[in-house]
């Protein structure tokens, strides 16, 4: 007979996690996080801060650009952080899909590559590459690559999908 005050918790009695089911899903989102945040971070480590070729926002004075570029950096790290959480909570549930992971890192990398070259540089006009200066080569060049990232990354994605292996911790 069991007494009240051995009875179990509520938390012990609810259905945890499946461990050791891939959830290709979910690794794939953690790792567009992660590759939004690493081109987010090598955008505004590079362009911005080491060459000082623009800033986030261009359009107005060169202190709102650098609150810009403060809060768009603040957007990569948060991006990495959270999509590193979710990697170490695959990795807590041995759900963690290595080649989704992988797949999603470089989609996510390419998908924010392309939008910035398309959207924010030629559509919103929040700033350019460069300035006074011949732009089709820088254009070409980021967009070239954010297409080569996005390519390698569905390539990835697709082949995670109809894999049935797991990378799980130790292998």
């Amino acid at each position: 007979m069991v007494t009240p005050s051995r009875a179990p918790s509520p938390s012990r009695t609810t259905p945890g996690p499946v461990r050791g089911r891939p959830l290709r899903a979910r690794s794939v989102w953690s790792g567009v996080l992660i590759g939004v945040g690493i081109a987010a971070f090598v955008d505004e480590t590079v362009f911005h801060q080491l060459l000082h070729w623009h800033h986030f926002y261009d359009r107005s004075t060169p202190g709102v650009g650098l609150v810009s570029d403060g809060l768009f950096h603040a957007f990569g790290w948060f991006a990495v952080v959270i999509g590193l959480f979710m990697v170490a909570d695959l990795r807590h549930r041995a759900g963690l899909v290595g080649r989704a992971l992988a797949g999603g890192v470089l989609t996510g990398t390419g998908a924010f590559q392309l939008y910035d070259g398309t959207v924010q540089h030629k559509l919103m006009g929040l700033h350019q590459i460069r300035y006074h200066v011949d732009l089709t080569p820088y254009d070409l060049t980021w967009n070239i690559l954010a297409v080569v990232f996005l390519g390698v990354g569905v390539v990835l994605l697709r082949s995670a999908r109809s894999s049935k292996s797991l990378s799980a911790p130790g292998r």
